[in-house]
């Protein structure tokens, strides 16, 4: 794929590709990918300068009614094709400006990120973070929910699914997999190879690199794709552009597909490990002579997002399903500890290469239900804190932490069990991500306010299914 910098270079894309279209998105503040068209003929340099007009009073939490009107401003860099659309169609990243001022707008997450990199610069530690996030998913054959006064349920379904065995499909072939038995599986058994297969090519022909691609543990469709880690900002735009891809395969192939971290009871939910590195003037700056070949700064970086994992929750761990999985002794590794190898921490250090550059910290409680330019940008400022006042993380934990007593555990810290909790605690720690004005205090106070009104306050009011199965007879 020829690289893109200019409005002139995307300009030639789009009459090279045959571009009927012009595709604007962005992300509403918890992370949806939002967009708006345009005809081909109105992009020309100007555009890149004018931006495009919209209200920003519909998209959540961003403007209110008195001042509502917003530009979207066009990324040249990031111009793609879409793989979809019937009518070519050239797709853009944008940014946000405030329409008279021309200033970037302070609830762009997008700009957050931006100024993420900024900062990073700034401080003289690094000049680049870059981020490998693993985000899993499933592809359902059915889905089926609602929520109403007088009932609540939901209905998934998937042919390879442990709980068919016995469904009278004339016929039933059988090989459906096991509970916690999907990962590696060859055909029949794992039946989305050749959708997964799509999802890659369509990966490749926006430029993105894949590394691997798999079945994951869940029965019912869960599958993991991984793509080469980029530097913070654009692997954000690339994670929108991975749940578009999954998302438009499966619904292709009659399927749909889902990143919500917890779909099912009894089985492992979909996280997101996030891989993160610091570089400077292109050198890895993790590799060092301390634990598992980690330097000093990555020790501290750690010790960082070790102290304030329980904020950083509220934004990487963003919705109440989160916390379905976020369960001690369960899949999710919640006690906030460090090692190399060992899974079953919150921290792992991978040990696949010795090399400096395969130096890098994976931190493992996110999911991929947020916002990735939030995500990214929260999880690095608080390693970077972590660099700045020399956070020591403690000592590895190099035991099977699931099979520890809990008196073994005791002075382990854990992720909250809740989003209120994540949210208190962001709400009590948040100032490390005011540095620099990477996260503002009003950005900080709309996320708090939207997730407790719109998530915590509307699921505390309903009962659900299996309070009925409890207590209907008390």
């Amino acid at each position: 794929m020829t690289e893109i910098k200019t409005p002139k270079d995307a300009i030639a894309f789009a009459k090279a590709n045959g571009a009927v279209m012009v595709d604007l998105r962005f992300t509403d503040l918890l992370g949806v990918w939002q967009h708006t068209s345009v005809p081909v003929h109105r992009l020309d340099e100007g555009a890149f300068e004018d931006g495009f007009g919209f209200d920003g009073s519909s998209i959540r939490g961003y403007a209110p009614i008195n001042a509502s009107d917003m530009l979207l401003m066009p990324d040249p860099a990031t111009a793609k094709l879409d793989p979809f659309l019937k009518h070519p169609t050239v797709v853009f990243s944008c940014d946000i400006v405030d329409p008279i001022t021309r200033e970037p707008y302070g609830r762009d997450p997008r700009y957050v990120a931006t100024k993420l990199e900024k900062y990073i610069k700034s401080t003289g530690i690094a000049d680049t973070a870059y981020i490998g996030p693993e985000a899993e998913f499933f592809i359902f054959d059915d889905v089926r929910f609602a929520s109403q006064p007088n009932e609540s349920f939901y209905f998934v379904d998937s042919v390879e699914a442990a709980w068919n065995t016995g469904t009278d499909t004339a016929p039933n072939l059988g090989h459906q997999i096991a509970h916690k038995g999907g990962y590696f599986p060859v055909m029949p058994q794992d039946t989305l190879m050749d959708i997964r297969t799509e999802i890659v090519e369509a990966l490749h022909g926006i430029g993105a690199e894949v590394e691997v691609s798999h079945h994951e543990v869940a029965t019912a469709g869960q599958c993991e794709i991984d793509v080469a880690f980029q530097s913070l900002r654009d692997m954000a735009d690339l994670v929108l552009w991975f749940k578009y891809i999954v998302k438009n395969t499966a619904h292709r192939h009659g399927k749909t597909a889902t990143f919500m971290p917890k779909p099912m009871y009894k089985d492992n939910g979909s996280g997101m490990h996030c891989h993160s590195s610091l570089w400077k003037n292109g050198k890895p700056l993790f590799a060092g002579n301390q634990y598992a070949g980690l330097s000093e700064m990555a020790m501290h970086y750690m010790g960082g997002i070790i102290k304030h994992a329980s904020a950083v929750c509220a934004i990487t761990n963003p919705t109440v399903n989160s916390y379905r999985r976020l369960v001690p002794g369960f899949e999710a590794p919640v006690n906030l500890a460090y090692s190399s190898r060992n899974r079953s921490a919150a921290l792992r250090i991978p040990t696949y290469s010795n090399s400096p550059k395969a130096k890098r910290v994976e931190t493992r409680f996110p999911d991929p239900a947020g916002n990735p330019y939030l995500q990214f940008a929260a999880l690095v400022m608080a390693g970077l804190d972590g660099i700045q006042n020399k956070i020591d993380p403690g000592d590895p934990l190099d035991k099977d932490i699931y099979s520890l007593s809990p008196e073994e555990l005791q002075g382990v810290p854990s992720v909250p069990g809740t989003l209120e909790e994540a949210l208190n605690a962001l709400e009590r720690d948040h100032e490390f991500l005011l540095k620099g004005d990477v996260f503002t205090k009003d950005i900080v106070n709309e996320w708090l306010s939207i997730k407790r009104e719109h998530e915590v306050d509307v699921v505390r009011q309903r009962p659900t299914p299996i309070e009925y199965e409890l207590y209907y007879n008390v």
